[in-house]
């Protein structure tokens, strides 16, 4: 199983939120490509970059410290926020990001996805981002009305490869992962499931890769100090 660290920005700055609420976004870096940078040293191949500016305006806004974690380190860059056209794809590619993240535009427009896959093939990763098992979209603040695993077979149809599920409810609270959920995830598609949400230490990981998913995205228990991230890497692989 790949650990995927992962930065979140807002205004240029790296922060966290709790279950996606942007009234809690606080700052927990001030370099996001120093940060990036302390991952690669750890060990990190592929970091996990969330544009909330772009998430919540529909496109990408951070770009140009995007551009410079994926030229100034060897990581692999995971993109989401804001990427909800062709163009914003496209935009993102001349930036130097490897994998990109569809999650609002999917759900609106499954033909997006499957266009997307087309074009960029298992570059594409689509982001299913839930609360109480319905999808939400647009940063997180709209309901798609959506069951999540309708959405995950509905989607897996387009030929994506990867699939990030998120549960709200977890996500920064480090309350441990959404087991449950995650396995019927898995039993319903037969894209590589990555989790993200609610992993707290070492034995949640070791947990994530006994169930078999292909990755795992910590975010705040590594600011927190709860993780250190080389240990994870070894133990995970």
């Amino acid at each position: 199983m790949i650990v995927i660290p992962s930065i979140d920005l807002k205004d240029g700055k790296c922060v966290r939120l709790r279950k996606g609420d942007f009234e809690t976004v606080h700052k927990v870096a001030e370099d996001p490509v120093h940060t990036a940078k302390n991952y690669e040293a750890e060990g990190a191949q592929l970091l996990h970059i969330v544009d909330l500016d772009g998430a919540l305006n529909g496109k990408g806004i951070n770009g140009d410290i995007i551009q410079s974690i994926a030229y100034r380190t060897g990581l692999m860059i995971q993109l989401g926020g804001g990427l909800r056209n062709m163009d914003s794809l496209k935009w993102a590619d001349s930036i130097g990001v490897n994998r990109m993240v569809i999650g609002s535009a999917a759900a609106e427009d499954p033909d997006f996805a499957a266009k997307a896959v087309e074009v960029f093939g298992d570059r594409i990763v689509v982001g299913i981002d839930a609360k109480d098992g319905i999808v939400r979209t647009s940063g997180w603040t709209k309901s798609s009305g959506m069951d999540y695993l309708e959405f995950a077979r509905r989607i897996s149809e387009t030929g994506v490869k990867y699939i990030i599920y998120t549960d709200i409810d977890t996500d920064g609270m480090l309350s441990g992962p959404s087991i449950g959920n995650l396995k019927a995830l898995q039993n319903a598609v037969d894209c590589e499931i990555i989790a993200s949400g609610g992993i707290s230490g070492i034995e949640d990981l070791i947990e994530l890769k006994h169930l078999g998913v292909y990755g795992a995205i910590i975010g705040k228990a590594l600011y927190a100090g709860l993780i250190d991230l080389k240990e994870a890497i070894d133990k995970c692989r």
